[in-house]
């Protein structure tokens, strides 16, 4: 059933918000999403990024077993975090990575002829469902909380979300900006398995990666991308209690400081890498 709004959307609104719906809501759209994320996107990326990313807790990636779908919540610096969090997943995450969604604020991906654009060629339109500002579309993002926790009753569904709401511009990568609450309500509506990440190392200049990933062995790895995997929460304390702000508030802190202490122990490979290598860990390529 479509939602009411006080403010009806703009026609390119509406045009992307019925393509990517027809992309995410009918099964064969989102099985040809996914066959697309999997042989396009993720071999495109691994390509263009693999050789310089270093992780650390595969291991909790190869074990996972979720009865139900899973949030990857990861730091946000760059445009790329989430695509470059997801490569584990995708390389070693089969058993319960079946169909995936991204869901980003409405501006520039579905309110510009570029951002739609980039959302289905880079990602098949997985970038979804959109997060309206507008406080008159408040229905709009009802509804897309409501999508997500049906995707996430079901195995096999990830959806990759920023704690943060926004691109944290700081000099300091360990310095978060403050935790949003619309990931503190999703996860408490749909109580899926809940996975932190902590990314490290890029930049959203794309073609400066790009020459780093092409480098020689010896400079990509001085110049490293990192990806921190930690176990995933237990949430059960905030579940008896009371739905209302303030604890959505207190879950997506609760989220973020897990992010943050991955932070920690990325900061600790990191200087390890430097060093000439961790004890633990892998190169992903």
């Amino acid at each position: 059933m479509r939602p009411e709004t006080e403010t009806p959307l703009p026609h390119l609104e509406r045009l992307a918000l019925a393509v990517t719906r027809l992309a995410n809501e009918p099964a064969v759209g989102k099985g040809l999403q996914s066959l697309y994320l999997r042989q396009l996107t993720w071999r495109a990326v691994h390509a263009l990024i693999a050789r310089r990313v270093f992780i650390d807790g595969l291991a909790t990636v190869r074990t996972l077993a979720p009865e139900r779908g899973v949030v990857v919540a990861c730091n946000h610096r760059t445009f790329f975090d989430l695509w470059v969090a997801m490569l584990p997943i995708f390389a070693h995450g089969d058993a319960w990575l079946r169909r995936a969604y991204f869901p980003v604020r409405n501006s520039f991906f579905y309110d510009t002829p570029l951002g739609l654009l980039v959302n289905l060629a880079v990602g098949g339109g997985s970038m979804y469902p959109p997060i309206f500002r507008d406080r008159s579309r408040a229905a709009l993002n009802q509804d897309a909380v409501q999508r997500l926790e049906r995707a996430l009753a079901r195995p096999g569904t990830v959806v990759g979300m920023h704690p943060e709401g926004t691109r944290n511009k700081n000099d300091d990568p360990y310095a978060l900006l403050p935790a949003q609450p619309g990931i503190g309500q999703l996860v408490l509506r749909s109580r899926p398995l809940l996975l932190p990440i902590f990314v490290n190392g890029l930049t959203n200049r794309f073609w400066a990666e790009l020459g780093r990933s092409l480098a020689p062995p010896a400079q990509r790895r001085r110049q490293p991308v990192t990806v921190v995997v930690g176990q995933p929460l237990d949430l059960s304390p905030f579940y008896g209690e009371r739905p209302r702000a303030s604890l959505y508030k207190r879950t997506a802190d609760f989220v973020l400081e897990a992010i943050a202490r991955l932070g920690a122990r990325e900061r600790e490979l990191r200087a390890a890498l430097a060093r000439g290598g961790p004890a633990e860990g892998a190169w992903l390529a």
